[in-house]
Formats: structure tokens, sequence, C-alpha cells
């Protein structure tokens, strides 16, 4: 494997290993290349993200690397959060956002064995638009971020407390269980679009 594929692999690793990031060893583990040998591609990859002045870098936050943005870039990111939208949550966002606000506190890891897919992305975008936020972490290895519902989610829905939220679907067995959801989160979705509406 060459420099260039590793570099290219641990960027997309960085990637999909989202606001959690990955320890040195699981990407030592994964390329199945000694813990130094990822460590000096991991070096060189921060030196090409500083060279070529991108968006993006790579940082070490309690003992796990992260793809993130750039401090000094954070007042366009906030321009971009605050412009009007008219677009709605798109279903997996919106899935995304009924589990943490029936399931809070609540870990991304938590989050995609109900959803039984990736989630990272829903949970960005819910993060940015301040639907969601991290509200503590878990103790224990890694320290996954919990993450609950905020003030803005209350107002973007008409609600004055979570108590408010329509009622869970009842506990159901086998395929039922796909059903349920899908007519819990389109409800969901129509209490949403009332509510832009009469925005």
């Amino acid at each position: 494997m060459t420099l260039n594929e590793m570099k290219a692999i641990i960027e997309g690793l960085l990637f999909v290993s989202g606001d959690e990031g990955i320890e040195l060893k699981q990407i030592a583990e994964v390329l199945e290349i000694n813990k130094q040998t990822a460590l000096d591609v991991i070096d060189e990859l921060q030196l090409d993200y500083e060279k070529d002045s991108r968006g993006m870098q790579i940082v070490e936050v309690a003992e796990a690397y992260q793809l993130t943005t750039k401090v000094e870039h954070a007042i366009f990111y906030k321009r971009l959060i605050e412009m009007p939208r008219a677009t709605t949550l798109s279903q997996a966002s919106l899935e995304t956002l009924a589990i943490v606000a029936y399931k809070q506190p609540i870990t991304r890891t938590e989050i995609e064995e109900i959803r039984g897919v990736k989630s990272d992305r829903p949970i960005q975008t819910i993060v940015a638009k301040h639907l969601i936020k991290e509200v503590g972490r878990v103790e224990g290895p890694g320290r996954p971020i919990l993450y609950g519902t905020t003030k803005e989610f209350l107002e973007a829905f008409g609600l004055k407390t979570l108590k408010e939220l329509p009622e869970m679907p009842e506990q159901v067995d086998g395929e039922a269980v796909v059903d349920e959801a899908d007519l819990f989160f389109e409800k969901f979705q129509e209490t949403f679009e009332d509510t832009k509406e009469r925005e």
C-alpha cells in the first residue's frame, strides 16, 4: 500500500468517525500497519492540510484524531447556519431527531443501533440547526458524546415542553415495527412542516 493510499484511507476514516474521532490504535488495526507507521502517515496528512491552506484540519483530542474545521473560519459557518432556509429536514435527519427527542440523553452509537445505519451526517445536520446539542459524555472508553434536544427544538416544533411530543408508538414485534416507525416519523414530519408554514 502506497503512502497516498494510506493517506486517503485515513482521511476517510477520520470523516466517517465524525465528532467522536478515531484512536491511533484503531487506525493502525484497520490499515494492518504498526502504530508508528500510522502516526507518520497522520503527520504527513496534517502537513498536507496545513501546506495547502485547506478549510479542514486534523486535530488530536482525548487521544483520538478528528477532522475539524478551522477556528478562524467560524464566522462564516455561523453565517451559513443563521441564513434563513425554506428546506425541511430529510427523512434521515428527522428520524435521528425523533430518536434523540424520545431517548435522550443518547450517544451516536445508540442512535445507529436504533436506525440500523450510520448517522453521522444526520446528527451533524441537526446539530448545525441547533435542534440538538452535546449534553454530556459517557464515562468509559472514548467518552462518547451524549446528545439531547435544545430550546430551539421546542421552538421549532411549537412545544412548551417535551411532554407535548406525540405519543411514541407502542412496542410491537416483527415487520410491524417498521410500519409503526414509518407512521410515527410521518406524523413528526407533518408537525414540523405545519410549524414551518406558520413561521
